[in-house]
């Protein structure tokens, strides 16, 4: 499975980067191919100062070895070793109008002793963060997620879709760090699932990640912006740098699992502010998205 896996991801990234390149039309993604000391490495793709995309990472990874000790205690076992792999992809783009977004598919084995596999699972997903509210974009992009989740069972958009809306949340700040999207964790054998259909699964929810997002990207890449609304898009962009360095798993198990630093914290957008006890206007419309981040809508 893992390595059914680790080919369906290289696949995908080949895929999405030469689809962004394309939307783009002036920067092209750089590859860094690195090693982990410990073991396995990946393949880091990054965009920037492209005519649409500010910056954007679509990155590989395949790591292997010892368990580390905080890792082994978040998990309850002792002297585990294990594997991990995954497509992990962030894109800010230039234009306020247009949405960041981020997805991760990923699988985990862990083994025992003698090397056997104790536990295995897959996760990921894929989420929507825009900087001004076009409801016909968030419709969009959760109408394809609950057509892929469709597909395997009924009940996984809305059980997935709540989990999203749950975990990418600045609880600080009381509110969403975007308009959701899919989030599953742990997805292990059961009565009802085989590994080979969590694998179908998740290689449908990431298929279906380009159909998704370069829709919304068409739409509004070259409508017009004001300084006003720039500035609007770096400061929330803040709430999403600090939702990944308080608050996102990946993150921490990727500074835990001696990870790459570059490859774990492109995920940060380049310009930023954090402007002190800002809040916007009444019935503006970044006031309007500030209230639908308070309260998650259905949107599909």
């Amino acid at each position: 499975m893992k390595d059914k896996f680790y080919a369906y991801i290289q696949n995908l990234q080949d895929q999405i980067t030469s689809k962004l390149e394309e939307i783009d039309g002036l920067e092209r993604f750089q590859e860094d191919i690195w090693k982990r000391p410990e073991g396995g490495g990946g393949r880091t793709r990054v965009i920037e100062n492209g005519r649409v995309f500010e910056k954007g990472g679509v990155n590989i990874s395949a790591v292997h070895g010892k368990l580390p000790v905080t890792m082994q205690q978040h998990f309850g076992v002792t002297d585990a070793d294990f594997f991990a792999c995954g497509l992990s992809l962030v894109l800010h783009p230039k234009n306020p109008m247009v949405p960041t977004v981020h997805a991760n598919w990923r699988y985990f084995e862990m083994y025992d002793s003698k090397g056997n596999i104790a536990d295995q699972w897959f996760g990921g997903g894929q989420d929507l963060t825009p900087y001004y509210l076009f409801e016909e974009d968030a419709k969009h992009f959760h109408q394809v997620c609950k057509k892929a989740c469709d597909n395997h069972n009924s009940n996984f958009y809305q059980k997935y879709k709540a989990r999203c809306d749950e975990y990418f949340y600045n609880s600080h700040r009381n509110e969403a760090r975007g308009l959701g999207g899919l989030f599953f964790d742990y997805c292990k054998k059961t009565d009802d699932m085989s590994m080979e259909n969590w694998f179908n699964f998740v290689t449908e929810v990431g298929d279906s990640f380009l159909e998704a997002y370069v829709p919304i990207v068409e739409r509004r890449k070259d409508i017009q912006y004001s300084e006003a609304q720039r500035n609007w898009q770096e400061i929330r962009r803040g709430r999403y740098v600090e939702f990944n360095l308080v608050h996102d798993k990946g993150t921490l198990f990727g500074l835990k699992t001696n990870g790459r630093i570059e490859s774990i914290l492109m995920s940060l957008p380049p310009h930023v502010q954090w402007a002190y006890n800002h809040h916007p206007e009444k019935g503006s419309e970044e006031e309007k998205l500030i209230n639908v981040l308070q309260n998650p809508i259905d949107w599909a």
